[in-house]
């Protein structure tokens, strides 16, 4: 039996990545995807459009329970070394918002890429070839398939996390790891919307696509950006932010306030229009189906008032509510929507400079699968760039 320089357990972002790095260096690589294609998860993020990297991607982005582990990895291939690599493959992009960088039409052009460089670099991908389990040999490593029995030097775990199953999301990498004692960081959804039970559970589907520009914080984390409401309760970039760092049985806290800050206070309104509603005042804050849901279900005593009926204590009252309005969600929609996966391989029993496992020689886990969790953005993306570049050098 031919024995292998590398098996890339994985045909996601991180694992075609490293493939190709290593094949570049001359290594006999091949790549193991589960599924029936690769870079499935590539081809419907960022809405089918990929924000495959943020040119202000830094350590700070990233949680981990070992905060300083992404900083090698993340110093030694930056977004602009990508960005060189999508401008060689002359590749239409375009800059979103500040930072976070897109494919212009679609995210083929990404996986393209990545195949292009696997091919060029004479790295053999196999799809539907899901891996059963690794061994340690004399030579390497024996790894199990459901269709074959192969060998190689080096194996990088690229397998992701539970995010997405419909994908072909499974826990492979995790069994991998702990089969050689590897210990596991709890693993939760993250960046995935909330849900909610009873009368704001009804209220918010009924505001079903309506979006309002304001704030989401979870713990001691804020995340100023775009709040939607849905049929089951918040999405929306800054509740998806805030869902990293919500815990369940917690609340989480909206403000409503006008980001800019420039909206008159409701005080303010009583003195110059004392006879206004309290509704249609707040409805030129907030959108109008809002506004009524909100006064409804947090100061019902409030409806079909203006605002000379009601003391001043509690129209600065509503105004801390506009604020920090809190709300305690029953949980989120889980790993079936979740864009990643928190948590992961500790990071402590690998190489911070190379993703290899400090007492498995030859053994590497790289992109989601390792307990570093990016924000929105592209940061998980880069991330994916950066620790499978930081596993071929090593290798």
């Amino acid at each position: 039996m031919e024995t292998l320089d590398v098996i890339v357990i994985g045909g996601g972002a991180a694992g075609l990545f490293c493939a190709f790095s290593a094949g570049q260096r001359g290594y006999r690589v091949r790549v193991l995807e589960g599924s029936n294609r690769i870079g499935k998860k590539i081809l419907m993020s960022g809405g089918g459009r990929c924000n495959f990297t943020n040119l202000r991607s830094t350590p700070a982005n990233f949680l981990s329970d070992n905060p300083h582990f992404c900083k090698s990895a993340l110093a030694r291939y930056t977004p602009y070394d990508f960005l060189d690599l999508v401008e060689k493959h002359s590749m239409a992009y375009c800059e979103k918002t500040p930072g976070q960088l897109f494919c212009t039409a679609s995210a083929k052009p990404i996986v393209a890429m990545l195949a292009d460089e696997c091919a060029q670099a004479a790295v053999r991908i196999d799809v539907n070839m899901p891996v059963k389990s690794v061994e340690k040999s004399r030579e390497g490593f024996v790894v199990h398939t459901d269709h074959a029995t192969m060998t190689a030097r080096a194996v990088v775990v690229a397998s992701g996390g539970l995010s997405i199953p419909k994908m072909g999301a499974t826990d492979v990498g995790y069994r991998i790891a702990r089969s050689f004692g590897l210990a596991i960081r709890p693993t939760r959804a993250a960046l995935v919307p909330f849900t909610f039970t009873g009368d704001w559970h009804e209220r918010m589907a009924r505001l079903r696509g309506v979006s309002v520009e304001g704030a989401v914080t979870a713990g001691r984390t804020r995340f100023d950006d775009g709040i939607l409401f849905t049929h089951r309760g918040l999405s929306g970039p800054a509740a998806l932010q805030a869902s990293s760092y919500w815990r369940e049985g917690e609340p989480i806290h909206l403000s409503l306030q006008s980001p800019a800050g420039d909206a008159a206070s409701l005080l303010d309104a009583k003195r110059h229009a004392p006879t206004r509603q309290l509704q249609s005042t707040l409805s030129r804050r907030l959108p109008k189906a809002l506004a009524a849901e909100w006064i409804e279900g947090v100061f019902p005593a409030g409806v079909g008032k203006s605002l000379g009926d009601l003391p001043d204590a509690k129209l600065s009252w509503l105004e801390e509510q506009l604020a920090e309005w809190p709300l305690k969600p029953s949980g989120t929609e889980g790993y079936r929507t979740a864009e990643v996966t928190l948590g992961g391989v500790d990071t402590h029993a690998l190489d911070s400079r190379t993703m290899a496992a400090r007492d498995v020689p030859g053994l590497y886990f790289i992109g989601e699968v390792v307990d570093v969790t990016g924000h929105l953005g592209g940061h998980n993306f880069q991330w994916a760039w950066a620790s499978g570049h930081a596993a071929a050098q090593a290798l």
